[in-house]
């Protein structure tokens, strides 16, 4: 009984992780009000985590699926790792590179979790100060 429910809870989890991969494929609509909603969001997100002393703060998490390589460019540091970047963390990229980069933000990805040794979640984490990369 206990694998049975242990069984059961992996399938929802997978569904659930699939759920997401689904909606992190949908675009979400730029408009100049979008902008400023995420700018507003981001920054203050940044200022809290300042305030902490922090030089960098997760700002998204996804799955490697939304990659086109599942990560591999990515944890190998490769140039063209965005290239790989599908859905909405290719938006976040592109957020970041037209509006933030120039004020002086940085930005760093990473894979976050390694489940059973192979590559899971990536983060993208901005930085700034002596975090900047």
């Amino acid at each position: 009984m206990a694998k049975a429910s242990k069984d059961a809870g992996t399938g929802r989890a997978e569904k659930a992780r699939e759920d997401l991969i689904k909606s992190l494929l949908q675009p979400v609509p730029v408009t100049p009000e979008k902008i400023a909603e995420v700018k507003r969001r981001v920054l203050g997100q940044l200022r809290t985590a300042a305030a902490k002393g922090d030089k960098e703060a997760l700002v998204m998490r996804f799955p490697n699926a939304l990659c086109t390589d599942k990560g591999r460019a990515l944890n190998n540091n490769e140039k063209d790792w965005p290239s790989t970047l599908i859905g909405r963390p290719l938006q976040a990229f592109e957020f970041w590179r037209d509006h933030l980069k120039s004020q002086g933000y940085g930005l760093k990805a990473m894979i976050v979790d390694w489940p059973q040794g192979l590559p899971g979640d990536v983060g993208l984490f901005l930085t700034w100060g002596d975090a900047k990369r």
